[in-house]
């Protein structure tokens, strides 16, 4: 039966049962980027595909998001199957903060936090105690994260001191478990130590992630570009990197870059 209200098709004007329009409400499930009210605020981003000086064509240019990253998770952690309950997650903390105190490190200096995000794991780590965190996760026998698959990156402009974000994805053969770890550096000094010792296979991602964001890996043993030109300016994923292009020639007409395109009413 239809809600004489709301008609025959339920409530009017893009609003959810709640009254709230769904694409305007952080808490509603719909929308996979959502984190509701928790995480912290970095910017706003408008429009789509970096275009701001009139050149965007997609019909996209009034979009309005908000940037926000995840906050630290509270105990429990939980994990695959723990129903917010005691889970793999904590037994990987607690394994991970006890080694850290064998060796004479204080957890809470090298863990800048733990999140829990979208089921997954990630421990951001001060850049500084990289290999060691490295090296503890690959060799301890509580956790034996073998396998590193790479190295990711991620420029956020809008984070200021930290606007630069290496991702590790890590891999625990022997126990069937995935974490992450991030380590975040500011523009002005885009430092990190190489983690190639620790995971060799890391070799060609920390020359690609150098290659693209300008993140230099420190004792990384050649660090050269690997997809760019050895003399290519400036570093092609940041976000504040100009889209650019290269004038195409089609049928004696000369098409623009794309950032020099003309925007359409």
């Amino acid at each position: 039966m239809s809600d004489p209200k709301n008609g025959a098709n339920g409530p009017k004007n893009g609003t959810g049962a709640n009254g709230v329009n769904p694409d305007k409400d952080l808490n509603a499930q719909n929308l996979p980027g959502q984190r509701g009210d928790q995480g912290e605020i970095i910017g706003t981003r408008r429009g789509m595909f970096g275009a701001n000086n009139g050149g965007d064509t997609s019909g996209y240019g009034g979009l309005v998001r908000t940037v926000r990253l995840p906050g630290a998770t509270s105990r429990p952690y939980g994990g695959p199957g723990a129903g917010g309950a005691y889970g793999y997650f904590d037994e990987v903390a607690d394994e991970l903060e006890g080694a850290l105190e064998e060796q004479g490190l204080l957890p809470e200096n090298v863990i800048e936090k733990t999140v829990v995000d979208r089921d997954e794991l990630t421990f951001h780590i001060a850049r500084e105690y990289l290999p060691v965190v490295a090296k503890t996760l690959r060799d301890d026998p509580a956790l034996r994260f073998e396998l590193c698959t790479g190295v990711s990156a991620v420029h956020f402009p809008g984070d200021k001191g930290r606007e630069l974000h290496a991702v590790y994805h890590l891999r625990s053969i022997t126990h069937t478990r995935l974490i992450r770890l991030e380590v975040s550096a500011p523009d002005a000094d885009p430092h990190i130590p190489s983690v190639v010792s620790v995971y060799p296979t890391n070799d060609w991602h920390e020359r690609e992630v150098y290659d693209f964001f300008g993140l230099i890996f420190d004792g990384h043993p050649a660090l050269t570009r690997i997809m760019m030109p050895d003399d290519w300016q400036g570093f092609p994923q940041r976000k504040d990197y100009p889209l650019g292009g290269i004038p195409v020639e089609y049928k004696g007409a000369q098409i623009p870059a794309p950032d020099q395109r003309r925007s359409y009413s």
